[in-house]
């Protein structure tokens, strides 16, 4: 993730996203620096408008980071005794059947 932060940190200071520069923000933050990765990370976005894929999954994103509806009352919440015993009578029934 470190390699994907030094890209981002790059795009954010508007630097072009280099081999040495993503090396030097990784060395600068104490990262031992595996040069395959740096040269892969830069290869890979090579053709990638940050900007753009950052928009994108913010969009995708919203919908998961909207509220979740309000919560049922609290009787409603928890399943009386007897559902739960049934249904871990029907789960032991379903383990049965793998030996059976």
């Amino acid at each position: 993730m470190e390699y994907i932060y030094a890209a981002l940190l790059l795009h954010n200071a508007e630097k072009d996203i280099t081999e040495e520069a993503v090396t030097a923000v990784l060395t600068a933050a104490g990262v031992d620096v595996n040069e395959s990765r740096a040269k892969a990370l830069v290869a890979a976005l090579e053709d990638v408008d940050i900007a753009e894929a950052m928009a994108t999954a913010a969009v995708a994103a919203a919908p998961a980071a909207a509220p979740v509806a309000a919560a049922a009352p609290a009787e409603e919440e928890a399943p009386a005794e007897e559902e739960k015993a049934e249904e871990e009578e029907s789960g032991m029934a379903g383990l049965g059947a793998l030996f059976g």
